[in-house]
């Protein structure tokens, strides 16, 4: 990962997540809104931590090229959350993706970072549309895709998982959704 691309907005660094991330994504995986929202990843140490990033996000960014990013204040450098693109079973283009620790939500971070991705998906990455998936009740989440031009397409479920999502599409500003 030494060679990815780091991204910047105003406010925050984009870098790829890395094993070095891994008390940070311990952390983060195992806030209340992750595991109510996104779900439990059995990631009880550094060490799950670890073995979740090598065998989860970096095999996706060496097939890919993008995956998951870690958001870094840069006022002073703290890690306040993860942002991406991921290529998952049951959808037929990436989504993407945000969580952010507690203190760090409902500064504009979420929506900051999410713009970024969505843009670099468009003219780095050469997608043509990016989805989104959310629970029904993740209302925080829903406003945020919304604000970020996606459009609700269908409610579905992803294999293996009994819950149904949210669906929401944007494509690139030249095609229509």
């Amino acid at each position: 990962m030494s060679n990815a691309t780091v991204f910047e907005t105003t406010r925050l660094i984009l870098k790829p997540t890395d094993l070095d991330d891994a008390a940070f994504i311990y952390t983060l995986v195992n806030t209340p809104k992750w595991i109510k929202f996104i779900g439990d990843r059995k990631v009880k140490s550094v060490s799950d931590a670890k073995t979740y990033i090598a065998t989860k996000m970096l095999p996706q960014y060496k097939k890919l090229g993008f995956g998951n990013f870690t958001v870094i204040r840069k006022s002073d450098g703290v890690k306040i959350g993860s942002c991406g693109l991921y290529d998952r079973e049951g959808l037929n283009s990436v989504d993407i993706g945000f969580a952010f620790l507690p203190d760090y939500e409902k500064k504009g971070y979420a929506f900051e970072s999410a713009q970024k991705i969505k843009e670099l998906a468009f003219s780095k990455f050469g997608l043509t549309k990016v989805l989104a998936i959310t629970l029904k009740e993740n209302l925080d989440s829903q406003k945020l895709l919304k604000k970020l031009s996606f459009k609700f397409v269908k409610n579905m479920n992803l294999p293996n998982n009994p819950e149904t999502l949210m669906l929401f599409a944007c494509k690139t500003p030249s095609l229509p959704v």
